[in-house]
């Protein structure tokens, strides 16, 4: 389990596709701490340690991972938002985040506003029962947001400096592709109202 408070952010030293895996080397300030089997989020996705070295670790994203995550677009020298599990001692300062990303959305626009950055997100409401609730929490890329101006298929968020400067937010454009966790308790509140869909 995670929070979506991102510690750092790693590069991707190498990437090495393997059948329909692809397995990144990542460099960052938080390998010589990690070990193998650790669980670590990358832009939001749960990934395990498979080995650590010289300043750098390796994970692998299997095919079911890259086609409903933007992980299959990284390439060498992107930057990932890096967050460790939650300690079982440690404070929930985000909000529940498995990283089991729901689908992938479009930045639309990014504004910014003297302070803070607006921005605007798209997304698929036909992909799952996926909810943005207004004023509620999305984990974008791995990181823990709230939402605003919600509407079926798009909504806001508002970036501040700290959080501009420590993700890879201060590097996404209109058009980027992202990872969306929706809020898990909104997934289940409208499981419960809907109902859960029969297989055809």
């Amino acid at each position: 389990m995670f929070t979506g408070i991102v510690e750092t952010t790693g590069l991707v030293a190498d990437r090495v596709s393997e059948g329909t895996n692809i397995t990144f080397h990542i460099e960052s300030s938080l390998a010589s701490e990690l070990t193998i089997d650790q669980s670590v989020s990358h832009n939001g996705v749960c990934l395990t340690v498979t080995s650590v070295a010289d300043g750098r670790y390796s994970v692998t994203a299997v095919d079911e991972t890259l086609r409903k995550s933007n992980l299959g677009g990284l390439d060498v020298g992107n930057r990932v938002n890096l967050e460790r599990c939650m300690p079982a001692n440690g404070r929930f300062d985000g909000h529940i985040v498995q990283g089991h990303v729901d689908q992938t959305g479009i930045c639309t626009s990014v504004q910014d506003l003297n302070g803070s950055w607006l921005y605007d997100f798209q997304y698929d409401p036909g992909v799952a029962d996926n909810v943005t609730v207004e004023k509620g929490s999305i984990c974008i890329n791995g990181v823990s947001l709230t939402v605003f101006n919600s509407e079926a298929d798009r909504f806001r968020v508002t970036i501040i400096p700290y959080t501009y400067e420590h993700t890879t937010f201060r590097d996404l454009k209109p058009g980027d592709v992202v990872n969306l966790e929706f809020d898990i308790m909104g997934k289940y509140i409208k499981k419960m109202l809907t109902g859960y869909r029969q297989p055809v």
